[in-house]
C-alpha cells in the first residue's frame, strides 16, 4: 500500500514551481511525521504535473536530475495526477479544469508524457498509476465515440510501456459529479461500452480503471461497499482512491444555508447535489446556481451536498457537516478486502480558498490528515 498527499494544493503551473513545492512543502511534511508510520519509508509522492510541468519535466537532464533528488531524499513517486491540464490556483478554473477533455488528442498526449515521466521511478513489478477526468462534462455534449477511441489509443500505450519497462501502469478516470460520467450506475455504463469497443477487452481492463474519490461518491449519495463491489464484480480495476470529504448540510436550517455561503469562491466548481425522500437527486453547477434558485427546490429534500473538499480530520462547525464517513467506509472495506487497491492519496487541494476558520498552516493540515487516515488503516 502507497499512501500521499496530493500536491494540486500547492500552486504551481511550471516545472520549476512544482519542484520548489516539492522541497518547500512535500519534506515539511514528512519530518512532521517522522518516525509514525512505516508507510511513510520511504517517503511517498503523489505530484500533480500540469501539461506545462510535464513537458519542461522531459526536456534535457530535468528528469534524471528529479529522479536523483527523489532518492537522495528517500523518497517515492508513484503516481501522477493528471485531472487538472493547465492553470490551477489563482484563476477561474471552474468548468476549464475538464479542458481539454478526453476527445482531444491534446490530453491523449499530455497523459502519455504523464506516463513516460512515471515508468522512470516504478520498478519492475511494481505499479504506477496516473488519474484523469471522467472523460469530459456534461454541459460539453461531448461526443462519446471520439473519447472512447483516445482512451482505447491510451490503453494500447499503456500496455506497450508496462510490457517494456517491466511495471504495471494503469490509468484511472475520476467520476465526479456531472461529468461525462459521474456516480455508479452511469461508471458502471460507460466501461461497458468502453470494454464492448475494444479489440482487447482485457488489456483494457488491466490499463484502465477508477480513480474512486470518496467525496464524489458520498456526493452521489452512493453507499460505498455497494459501489466498490459493483464496480470489481464488472471486472473494471480500482485504479487508485482519494481519500477527501464534501461539505453536507440540512437545506432546511437557515443558519446552515447562511453558513454555506462563506464557502462561494470565484476558483472552482462547488456542484450542489439535493437528495429527495425519494432518493431523487437534483443538480446544481455551482453555489451560485443554487443559491439563485427558488424555494420550491427544497420542496421534499432532506439533505444537500456540496463539492467542497473538506480536510479529513476537520469537521466544519456546525450546522454545517462532512461526508468523512464515506472515507471511513472505504478504510473500513479496505481492511477486509486489503488487495483491492494499493495507491491512496489524499486530496483536499482547497486550502487556499477554505474559510479562515477552517485554515491551518498548510503542513500541519497536511500531516493531520495524513495521521487521520494512518490511524484508520
Amino acid at each position: 500500500m502507497f499512501i500521499a498527499y496530493c500536491t494540486n494544493i500547492h500552486p504551481a503551473e511550471s516545472w520549476e514551481e512544482t519542484f520548489a513545492a516539492l522541497k518547500n512543502h512535500a519534506l515539511r511534511v514528512r519530518d512532521l511525521l517522522h518516525g509514525e508510520s512505516e508507510l511513510l519509508r520511504p517517503y511517498p509522492l503523489a505530484p500533480r504535473l500540469s501539461a506545462r510541468a510535464a513537458r519542461e519535466l522531459l526536456e534535457g537532464d530535468r528528469l534524471q536530475e528529479f529522479k536523483t533528488w527523489v532518492e537522495a531524499h528517500n523518497c517515492r513517486v508513484f503516481t501522477i495526477n493528471g485531472f487538472p491540464y493547465g492553470a490551477f490556483h489563482g484563476t477561474r478554473v471552474k468548468e476549464n479544469v475538464y479542458r481539454p477533455d478526453w476527445t482531444q488528442t491534446s490530453r491523449l498526449d499530455y497523459t502519455l508524457d504523464l506516463f513516460r515521466i512515471l515508468t522512470h521511478f516504478i520498478k519492475p513489478g511494481e505499479e504506477g498509476s496516473v488519474s484523469t477526468l471522467p472523460g469530459s462534462f456534461k454541459a460539453f455534449a461531448a461526443d462519446e465515440s471520439l473519447i472512447i477511441s483516445n482512451l482505447l489509443l491510451c490503453a494500447t500505450e499503456i500496455e506497450r510501456m508496462s510490457v517494456a519497462s517491466g511495471c504495471d501502469l494503469h490509468l484511472g478516470l475520476e467520476p465526479e459529479p456531472l461529468g461525462h460520467f459521474e456516480n455508479t450506475e452511469e461508471t458502471l455504463a460507460f466501461f461497458a461500452r468502453l470494454f464492448a469497443a475494444a479489440e482487447d477487452p482485457a488489456m483494457v481492463r488491466r490499463r484502465i480503471g477508477v480513480n474512486y474519490d470518496t467525496c464524489h461518491f458520498a456526493l452521489e449519495y452512493d453507499d460505498c461497499e455497494t459501489s466498490l463491489t459493483q464496480l470489481q464484480s464488472a471486472g473494471i480495476r480500482i485504479s487508485k482512491v482519494h481519500l477527501s470529504a464534501a461539505l453536507a448540510l440540512n437545506p432546511h436550517d437557515p443558519g446552515a444555508l447562511e453558513a454555506l455561503r462563506s464557502f462561494a469562491e470565484p476558483t472552482y466548481l462547488h456542484q450542489v447535489l439535493l437528495r429527495g425522500d425519494e432518493g431523487d437527486i437534483t443538480r446544481f453547477t455551482d453555489l451560485p446556481d443554487f443559491f439563485s434558485a427558488g424555494p420550491e427546490v427544497l420542496t421534499g429534500c432532506h439533505e444537500a451536498r456540496v463539492h467542497f473538499h473538506i480536510p479529513l480530520d476537520a469537521e466544519p462547525a456546525a450546522p454545517l457537516r462532512s461526508t468523512r464517513s464515506h472515507a471511513e467506509e472505504l478504510l473500513a472495506y479496505r481492511k477486509k478486502h486489503p488487495d483491492f487497491c494499493r495507491h491512496y492519496e489524499i486530496e483536499t487541494y482547497t486550502w487556499g480558498v477554505l474559510p479562515g476558520s477552517l485554515q491551518r498552516p498548510i503542513e500541519q493540515q497536511l500531516a493531520a490528515e495524513y495521521r487521520w487516515v494512518l490511524e484508520r488503516i
